[in-house]
């Protein structure tokens, strides 16, 4: 039995190895005097350097992230609508019917949805760029949002709803100091996955991205084609960190979320 217990963690061990290793590794040599991956040679950071020096990987970097932003925050807010609308629908044919085509959009293969977005901006004539960019990375996140607030409206006793309304709050009241607080966990999760597509998503972006604005994913497949310098390796370093952090970040809110929750229902 003891054998046994130690096959699960030995297992995780594994997978995060095999995930994590290439990583640092890309981050270890990043630090490479020699500017290759092979052959440490000595430490500096002339690379993290040239990505400040860099005045076009910058303005892709910030491109990258204010749509990002622009989208997780846009998202969010129409993705806690449609789960408020489709929880509240009482017609539950309908309300399953929403949920499931909410529900193929998240396992539709980008390439597909970044194909058809592109033959919708050609037909009503949207230019390629930031506008269509941003419009496609709310469009696939939304049901991303969907999906986390759902469980938390599940959880939550619709007898709070009839309380609040039976003392008096109007419906603005109880939307803004019973429900949105309950499901404020949800709307975070939300966000920071909507964040994180955003900032990863190259197959939708690819197809939808116009001359003149990139984001990082596609300009560093365009980079691929003649060989990725250690500058960028750098940048995916950097981003590496940050990332880290805004996980971190998270689950800290989280675990503040859920204390005054755990009050209210006790």
């Amino acid at each position: 039995m003891e054998k046994l217990g130690k096959l699960p963690k030995l297992y995780l061990a594994i997978i995060f190895i095999t995930l994590y290793a290439p990583i640092f590794y890309l981050i270890f040599y990043s630090f490479n005097s020699g500017g290759g991956m092979s052959n440490f040679e000595d430490f500096t950071w002339e690379h993290y350097a040239a990505v400040f020096e860099d005045k076009r990987l910058i303005i892709i970097v910030l491109n990258t992230i204010i749509i990002a932003l622009l989208s997780a925050l846009l998202s969010t807010a129409i993705g806690v609508i449609g789960a408020l609308a489709i929880f509240f629908m009482r017609n539950k044919k309908m309300r399953n019917a929403v949920l499931s085509l909410n529900n193929i959009l998240m396992v539709s293969p980008d390439v597909i949805i970044g194909a058809s977005f592109l033959i919708l901006f050609t037909m009503i004539g949207v230019k390629l760029g930031f506008a269509s960019v941003l419009i496609s990375h709310i469009a696939f996140s939304i049901p991303i949002v969907v999906i986390m607030v759902l469980p938390k409206l599940s959880e939550m006793n619709i007898s709070l709803i009839d309380a609040a309304l039976d003392l008096g709050a109007s419906r603005k009241d109880v939307m803004t100091r019973v429900i949105l607080p309950f499901i404020k966990p949800g709307i975070f999760a939300g966000f920071f996955l909507a964040l994180t597509y955003s900032l990863d998503d190259f197959a939708v972006t690819f197809f939808v991205t116009g001359n003149g604005f990139s984001t990082l994913s596609v300009e560093i497949y365009s980079m691929a084609r003649t060989g990725i310098s250690l500058t960028i390796k750098a940048l995916s370093g950097l981003i590496f960190i940050i990332t880290v952090a805004l996980v971190l970040g998270y689950y800290a809110i989280s675990r503040k979320s859920k204390t005054p929750l755990a009050g209210v229902k006790k």
